[in-house]
């Protein structure tokens, strides 16, 4: 089976957002069946690379199911106010990311994922 095309886009193509912003997005998956797609899953989120534990932290979280009014596929827009922490980190040892995705669950029991990466700095960087 051919991967779903998932495109994501930040409003005004911002990829570096502060403390308390909005952030807004548009997401659309493509390449794929109407009836094949069972629910997608949008959130943003952080989490971290490195040594270590990986840990992750889900601050926005909206599950769509497919039904009868609802085509999964179509450009569907999210919005949520972003929080004070935590901040992006690029450290040596240890990386914060954030992100927009976009999760596919296909009623044959497959998944596939899409993220767009984002800074979350303070107003001084």
């Amino acid at each position: 089976m051919i991967e779903p095309l998932v495109s994501i886009r930040f409003r005004d193509n911002r990829r570096s957002f502060r403390p308390g912003d909005t952030l807004a997005f548009a997401c659309q998956v493509d390449a794929v069946e109407r009836t094949d797609l069972h629910v997608v899953e949008l959130s943003v989120l952080w989490y971290t690379e490195g040594k270590g534990d990986e840990d992750i932290g889900v601050h926005y979280f909206e599950r769509r199911k497919d039904s009868n009014e609802t085509d999964l596929r179509e450009l569907y827009h999210v919005s949520t106010q972003l929080p004070r922490s935590p901040l992006s980190y690029d450290g040596k040892i240890v990386k914060i990311r954030w992100c927009a995705r976009v999760r596919c669950f296909f009623r044959k029991g497959r998944e596939f994922h899409q993220d767009l990466c984002f800074q979350l700095q303070s107003s001084e960087e």
